[in-house]
């Protein structure tokens, strides 16, 4: 017998401060489909200030603590926080994540565990303290941010190490879709392509946007709003049969 899906409930975004992000933008939408957000990010006070603007918008309850993901003390402190403050945890969303343009014959040691540490790491250690909650609960949804890059092999402006982290959240996801399924828990991952944000390197040209999208099927790149829209269907209630997967929100960039 599957446990309920709460009507009072809240959703944990990583990575969710940044002004022009995809987590900012996924805050909102699903603050005004009735979820109550938790947001984790690096810039703590960036956190705790769209948390407020977020319950003032939208009329829920809403947190913003700050942690460096890699850091599994501070995941877990930060879960911890979230959760005794808010209602019941039953999503998490992984958007924290940095790019990495260093072409692959000059990856120093450093740069490749700053970005592993971040996109893969951090991912993890996240996740197992969530999870813990929602295997106790007996029902929760988990979603990973790859990339497009990780399934072409580059081809964006990140490079080897971001892809390399990135196919692993794909790793990741399907490994805990199948450990925690019996647990009422799905794990999915969304794989967006090009999407108008900073971590491409900058606000884009118009010209930019129009080489990019020239590489999909679709007339344009893709806008915050197209993955915040995957999300709030890979957590609801309607998902509950569809785990493991690996949705591409990139405008017809890679089939498979």
């Amino acid at each position: 017998m599957a446990t309920a899906f709460p009507t009072e409930r809240t959703v944990i975004l990583t990575g969710a401060a940044s002004p022009r992000g995809i987590g900012r933008v996924t805050a909102y939408h699903l603050a005004e489909l009735g979820w109550n957000v938790g947001i984790i990010d690096v810039d703590g006070e960036a956190a705790a200030a769209t948390a407020a603007d977020v319950a003032r918008t939208h009329g829920v309850k809403a947190v913003g603590v700050g942690a460096n993901l890699a850091d599994r003390e501070q995941a877990i402190a930060a879960v911890d926080a979230i959760e005794a403050d808010l209602p019941q945890v039953v999503a998490l969303v992984n958007f924290a994540g940095v790019s990495s343009p260093v072409p692959y014959l000059e990856v120093t040691p450093e740069e490749w565990h700053r970005v592993l540490g971040v996109n893969l790491e951090g991912v993890h250690w996240v996740t197992q303290r969530v999870a813990a909650s929602l295997a106790d609960a007996g029902v929760g949804r988990i979603v990973g941010i790859s990339s497009v890059s990780a399934q072409r092999g580059g081809g964006t402006f990140s490079k080897t190490p971001y892809s390399a982290s990135k196919a692993g959240v794909i790793g990741l996801m399907r490994s805990i879709a199948r450990e925690l399924g019996p647990r009422g828990i799905t794990a999915n991952v969304i794989s967006p392509g090009p999407i108008d944000t900073d971590i491409m390197g900058g606000t884009l040209s118009e010209e930019r946007k129009q080489a990019m999208a020239a590489d999909g099927v679709l007339p344009r790149i893709g806008t915050p709003r197209d993955i915040a829209a995957a999300v709030a269907y890979l957590i609801s209630e309607d998902a509950g049969f569809v785990t493991g997967q690996t949705l591409n929100v990139d405008g017809g960039l890679y089939m498979h």
